[in-house]
């Protein structure tokens, strides 16, 4: 145990859902948990969700095709939600393009991504879309929209992404966030869906730990973190950020990401994956499109939590009251 291994389709589709194909999964064989923390539910009763991977690129609809593929696929598997990676509706060759792209929520691609969500009856985590906002006459920026659709297509949350990425990484190029894309005002309450209480972030936020420990102490179970991390950070940070944040939280942590070469000008590390609240790796895409899926034991989570109970030792006397979520 304790390896990666991408294991044959065949077996896969005889274990999970017979007769269907399963585009690149690949399954993380995790370590055995403490005994004392064993689930006592049976791994078919827990919510199933699915992590999609995918290369975006300029093209809008080429994009949702792949995306809308990969979501029936979840869907077809019993997935309850699948999470898509930051930037799912393209990426752009520059910031004026980026611009020219994106469209208001109201518009015609989440328009698409509503029918999708009630075509299939699950939950879609939408993790990055450009928004044009209300303000957008005034300002001629866009937000980094995390939204998420229920079941019946309804928006139930929008998160617009407060930590934006303005940096200089030798080796990987500049990226400057700002030059098209508002930070966002405020953090959003955890939301309660079929798989648990999920906590929305997106990508460059996993770097501010007070952002998760807000969700965490708001009730968040699952936080989500939809990425497109580059090649110099990704293989450098990626993972040991996102067990960080599942370790330090004692949440689940759901991070679909962008792989591959999008355009001449960027590329992105893929990887995406699911980790436990102990901080195990117990889903993982393999290189390219796909998706991983990944059971969601809430019984554990507690049963952790109540061994390990860290917020109950946490001293606001000390170090202030860091990552409250404000009301």
């Amino acid at each position: 145990m304790g390896f990666i291994t991408r294991a044959p389709h065949q077996l896969l589709s005889l274990l999970l859902c017979p007769g269907l194909r399963i585009p690149r999964l690949s399954v993380h064989c995790a370590q055995p948990r403490p005994r004392a923390m064993a689930s006592s539910s049976s791994s078919w009763e827990l919510p199933l969700v699915a992590v999609c991977q995918v290369t975006s690129t300029p093209d809008k609809q080429q994009n949702f095709k792949v995306c809308a593929e990969l979501v029936r696929e979840a869907a077809r598997l019993g997935a309850c939600l699948a999470f898509l990676p930051e930037a799912f509706d393209f990426i752009a060759r520059d910031p004026a393009e980026t611009l020219h792209l994106s469209e208001p929520l109201g518009g015609t691609l989440l328009g698409e991504y509503t029918q999708l969500a009630r075509e299939c009856g699950l939950w879609l985590s939408l993790g990055g879309f450009h928004e044009r906002g209300q303000d957008w006459e005034q300002t001629q920026k866009i937000y980094n929209c995390h939204v998420l659709l229920n079941s019946k297509g309804s928006v139930v949350a929008t998160y617009r992404k407060t930590h934006l990425c303005d940096v200089e990484i030798p080796g990987q190029g500049p990226m400057r966030e700002s030059n098209s894309t508002m930070p966002g005002p405020s953090l959003e309450s955890p939301v309660d869906t079929p798989a648990g209480k999920i906590g929305l972030a997106i990508c460059y936020d996993m770097r501010f730990p007070e952002l998760s420990l807000s969700l965490a102490q708001a009730g968040a179970e699952i936080l989500t973190y939809p990425s497109a991390f580059g090649s110099v950070t990704g293989p450098a940070h990626w993972e040991v950020l996102l067990r960080a944040r599942a370790i330090e939280t004692q949440c689940y942590v759901v991070a679909a990401a962008q792989c591959g070469r999008h355009h001449e000008k960027r590329a992105s590390y893929g990887q995406s994956m699911v980790v436990d609240p102990w901080g195990t790796v117990v889903a993982r895409c393999s290189e390219g499109p796909g998706l991983c899926l990944a059971r969601i034991d809430l019984n554990y989570l507690r049963q952790l939590r109540q061994h390990l109970p860290v917020f109950q030792h946490r001293r606001p006397d000390l170090y202030g009251n860091l990552g409250h979520l404000p009301s």
